[in-house]
């Protein structure tokens, strides 16, 4: 008698088992949407050391940072009510997308026929301009995430960000061997037109998720700007778990964007670090953010979204400190994976957590409000951590946002909801 064993293995799944086929087709778009901005955000953490290389001030590559933050503290707002009364924000999602990656093919372009003296200033007025689209997506993107989720936000997003993990961890290691290959500045140029290739990839996927048009709510036409206004810090302070989790997230970004200048100045000009040591850097972040993502997620569900928030939040508290006593780039590479893990969480919980005080019917004037808020430290703490590293050298600056972190994570762990 012949016996046959059947094994059923698991099978990959785009979107959950209960997801009808619309919902099959929109997790489907927004993953490989992640593969390509995986692919032109490669080009992201090269940016600043290219500016650096080109000789620009810790001013100028804390500049680089901070202006998203200007624009966007300036505009979001009225970005977010501009969105609010859309019926379908999709398009308008997609095209900002692919502005803000063709940047790169810009930066590319601009190295081959701009004068070496008058490249840093080009460069940072493209980035300026793109900071326009890069509004808009940073609005849109939370409101598409979430109405594409529903209640699987956790669940997409950890799809989601593994995807670009893993596109952008393989991608950043391949660009960093290539630019040890190619002399200066044409392997910068070739990186950037290259990978902004995948502006086209995320356009096309991000342009056909399909949401149902929606019902713009009354925002008062007709009435005085001050009516208006009251009506509107009415509403928000209406919603006090909102009003908590925001100064919490302000806090901690803080820390965090404090750094953002930091690190590649320090890898340059204290560790001189190469390009395919800086490349591994990120890489090791990158890549162990699946692993962060898939333990999180398991965390999530067994131990619940705040025990996820603590520990994460805490972890990353410590990455700076860590890399400011360390001389070795070996050890960075290694605190950098760690890091990887805890921003896994802080990825899939602040998302979580914001949404759920959020009113659905104006999650595009809430989550702009959100992101106004953020602003102010994208904006202000960039350049304080330049101006500290000026002062008390990078190390110091980096202990400093190692500090701010840590006060948020006290401020998630003993600032309970009402």
């Amino acid at each position: 008698m012949e016996f046959q064993l059947k094994v059923q293995l698991p099978r990959w799944s785009w979107a959950p088992a209960d997801a009808n086929a619309v919902q099959r087709k929109n997790f489907k778009n927004v993953q490989i949407d992640a593969i390509g901005v995986g692919l032109a955000s490669a080009a992201s953490p090269f940016l600043p050391v290219f500016l650096a290389r080109l000789g620009a001030t810790n001013f100028e590559v804390g500049l680089l940072s901070s202006m998203p933050g200007v624009t966007g503290l300036i505009l979001a707002i009225f970005v977010g009510r501009f969105l609010q009364t859309r019926r379908n924000i999709v398009p308008w999602f997609s095209v900002a997308r692919l502005l803000v990656l063709s940047s790169y093919a810009s930066t590319g372009l601009a190295a081959f026929i701009i004068p070496p003296e008058y490249l840093v200033p080009t460069v940072l007025f493209i980035w300026a301009i793109a900071t326009l689209p890069q509004t808009a997506v940073a609005v849109a993107f939370s409101v598409v995430m979430n109405s594409v989720a529903g209640t699987n936000r956790i669940e997409l997003m950890s799809r989601r960000w593994s995807i670009l993990g893993l596109t952008t961890a393989i991608t950043v290691t391949i660009v960093g061997q290539i630019l040890d290959r190619i002399g200066f500045p044409l392997n910068y140029q070739v990186v950037f037109i290259g990978l902004s290739l995948g502006g086209l990839v995320s356009y096309y996927f991000s342009s056909h998720i399909e949401l149902p048009d929606s019902i713009p709510p009354d925002f008062g036409k007709g009435r005085s700007l001050a009516a208006q206004g009251r009506d509107y810090l009415s509403l928000v302070m209406s919603q006090k778990p909102f009003v908590r989790i925001s100064i919490k997230r302000f806090v901690f970004f803080t820390g965090s964007v404090l750094a953002t200048p930091l690190f590649p100045l320090y890898y340059v000009r204290e560790l001189n670090a190469s390009d395919a040591w800086i490349g591994l850097i990120s890489t090791s972040q990158t890549a162990i953010l699946m692993i962060g993502y898939f333990l999180w997620t398991r965390q999530s569900r067994i131990r619940g979204p705040r025990y996820v928030l603590l520990w994460t939040t805490f972890g990353m508290s410590l990455y700076p400190a860590l890399v400011a006593f360390s001389h070795r780039v070996e050890l960075v590479v290694l605190f950098a994976g760690l890091a990887g893990i805890f921003q896994a969480g802080i990825d899939l919980v602040f998302f979580d957590e914001l949404m759920k005080t959020i009113p659905h019917e104006y999650s595009a004037t809430f989550v702009s409000l959100a992101q106004s808020i953020q602003y102010v430290s994208a904006i202000f703490a960039p350049l304080i951590g330049t101006l500290l590293a000026n002062q008390i050298g990078i190390g110091g600056a980096l202990l400093v946002s190692a500090a701010i972190r840590l006060f948020g994570a006290l401020l998630f762990a003993f600032w309970h909801p009402e």
